[in-house]
């Protein structure tokens, strides 16, 4: 019967981790073949990349809105809103002051008077020196600019207006293509009161 002589004095390459004249470390032996220790860094430095790729993204984001490049969107409010007393079941005009403090332009595409038949933007155009109105599909509110609605310029005219009371106010939806709808409350006035 023969002996197993794996197990005594003689030092064995592929049970020793001792490090001495036959054998090597195995954490040694793993960095020279590439193994664990080199492909944890490789793994960090390819993480890295596109961590830094963000961060200099973001920063110049950063500066480019701090420098003032970047353009507020459109925003509008409306005051001053007015709709005219009608004389019996006449047709009346609204009026409004509408400020954009945005740095893009925006539009008035619509207005919405409850029960009324119906609204057009128009506008009073004076040719050869008699006055005509000019049904407008929309209007253009100017980036950081005031729209003003008279009854000698612009002004929404309301068709079929509801039964409506001196110095009441009436619910007006205004619309935008960039601002979306806008509600306002018109006092109802007379012609020539302050409506010019």
């Amino acid at each position: 019967m023969k002996k197993d002589h794996s197990s005594d004095g003689r030092r064995d390459g592929r049970t020793d981790t001792g490090g001495g004249a036959g054998g090597t470390p195995m954490g040694a032996a793993a960095a020279r073949a590439g193994g664990p220790a080199t492909g944890l860094a490789g793994v960090a430095r390819a993480a890295l990349v596109p961590l830094l790729a963000a961060a200099v993204t973001l920063g110049g984001l950063g500066a480019w809105t701090l420098s003032g490049a970047a353009a507020r969107p459109a925003t509008v409010t409306v005051d001053d809103a007015r709709i005219l007393l009608p004389f019996g079941a006449d047709d009346t005009a609204a009026f409004f002051r509408i400020r954009n403090t945005g740095d893009v332009a925006d539009e008035l595409v619509d207005v919405d008077v409850p029960d009324a038949g119906g609204t057009m933007l128009s506008r009073t155009v004076v040719e050869r020196g008699a006055g005509s109105m000019r049904m407008l599909t929309s209007v253009p509110v100017p980036a950081g600019g005031t729209l003003e609605m008279s009854p000698h310029g612009l002004d929404v005219m309301v068709v079929r207006p509801p039964r409506l009371r001196l110095g009441e106010r009436l619910p007006v939806t205004l619309r935008f293509r960039e601002s979306g709808a806008v509600r306002v409350e018109a006092l109802v006035v007379r012609a020539g009161s302050g409506a010019g």
